[in-house]
């Protein structure tokens, strides 16, 4: 996709930038990547540890990176804890670690992961719009639905969780309410004039009055509109969810994260989307849609391959994943990266096996790689993260808009 607006927003051709996301979870998506030389175990709940892989990825011209989340503790079982002690418990919480490296960034994007299921979205848009703020426009959000009945127990709300098809109707309701929510406020709401003590117009905060099955607010926030007027929205889909998850990226999202196994199932699920966007009448609003894939990198292929292998060795049993699994090297990833994006992708979130080695992999490898290629960025062109995907910053929906 280009990376200005177009009523086209899923076309992507070979000579347009490609967008690049890493999304980050603990010492890397494989349950033995904490036992690597360079992991820093001791180190996965402190902030400067996040501070410098959010700064690895910065250095190689992300768009952006995600943060993983939940609010229950990682479990190799859907039914509960599993009481597995070789393999990395606990996280930070993701709103509050974007928060803490915001200021020792400059360019790239952070979106931390929010389950819908389980909060409130008058919290998460304050949150969002006050990491928006700390960031100075760089703010993001990445919606999940969680179907957890142990996850659903820790707080009360309900006896088990919702159906897969109403988890994602509340997931809608929930993103609607927040972007309600960030309008509530017009940019210039705040007067701070001193000499006359008015410090906000209180005709420019609005009341967003949200009726609606999961959610019933009122408004306004809290907190003044975000410097991006909408911090970008996003969140996953796979066919084990059904039409659910994609309905979702395709009305309610700027950008899509799809678990797919081959360039042909990458097509199958652009077009899906596409469908749906264009009944909701959305169609001539930019989307995005990135492929999520792991990757193993190494100099060449049987590296890799030795490298995952020994990792596997670790955890007792070959790595699995919802997505494809890429082992080999960055020049071959490259190709892979060039032929999916055909399917109509904008880009792809690229979730490293082990974090040490497969970050700097991608930042010092794959992006030169790419560059040499000329479908990567050399630079980042823009100071916010709806401007390095080429999104147009909308006007508030409740503000008084002069006639043409």
């Amino acid at each position: 996709m280009s990376s200005s607006p177009s009523a086209s927003t899923f076309t992507s051709a070979s000579s347009e930038p490609l967008h690049l996301a890493v999304a980050l979870d603990g010492a890397g998506w494989h349950p033995s990547a904490w036992r690597e030389p360079g992991a820093r175990p001791g180190e996965l709940f402190t902030a400067r540890y996040w501070a410098d892989v959010v700064a690895e990825a910065e250095a190689g011209l992300l768009d952006f990176v995600t943060f993983e989340d939940s609010l229950a503790l990682q479990s190799s079982s859907a039914d509960g804890p599993d009481r597995r002690t070789d393999q990395v418990r606990g996280r930070l919480d993701a709103v509050l670690t974007a928060a803490r490296v915001a200021p020792l960034t400059r360019h790239i994007g952070l979106v931390p992961t929010v389950t819908a299921s389980h909060t409130e979205p008058f919290h998460i848009s304050k949150a969002i719009a006050t990491l928006d703020h700390v960031s100075r426009g760089r703010a993001g959000l990445r919606i999940q639905v969680s179907q957890l009945a142990h996850e659903t127990r820790h707080f009360g709300r309900r006896a088990v969780p919702l159906p897969v098809a109403e988890s994602y109707e509340e997931a809608a309701d929930h993103i609607e309410v927040i972007r309600r929510l960030w309008d509530s406020w017009d940019d210039d709401a705040e007067i701070r004039d001193v000499a006359t003590g008015r410090f906000v117009d209180r005709d420019k905060l609005h009341y967003i009055d949200f009726e609606g099955r999961h959610f019933s607010v009122r408004g306004p926030s809290i907190t003044p509109r975000p410097p991006q007027g909408q911090p970008v929205v996003t969140a996953a889909g796979a066919h084990g969810d059904g039409s659910a998850a994609y309905g979702l990226i395709a009305r309610s999202t700027d950008v899509g994260y799809i678990a797919v196994r081959d360039a042909e199932g990458a097509r199958a699920a652009v077009t899906e989307i596409r469908r749906a966007r264009e009944s909701a009448g959305l169609a001539a609003q930019p989307l995005h849609l990135f492929a999520d894939l792991t990757v193993f990198l190494d100099e060449d292929a049987p590296a890799a391959e030795a490298r995952r292998s020994r990792l596997d060795a670790r955890a007792g049993a070959s790595y699995s994943s919802d997505t494809a699994i890429f082992t080999g090297t960055t020049a071959q990833l490259a190709n892979l990266l060039q032929d999916w994006r055909t399917a109509g992708l904008s880009g792809f979130r690229l979730r490293p096996g082990a974090l040490a080695d497969d970050l700097p992999a991608i930042t010092r490898g794959l992006v030169p790689e790419l560059q040499r290629r000329g479908v990567f960025r050399r630079a980042y062109e823009a100071d916010t993260l709806r401007g390095l995907l080429g999104l147009e910053r909308p006007a508030g929906r409740y503000a008084a808009h002069p006639a043409a």
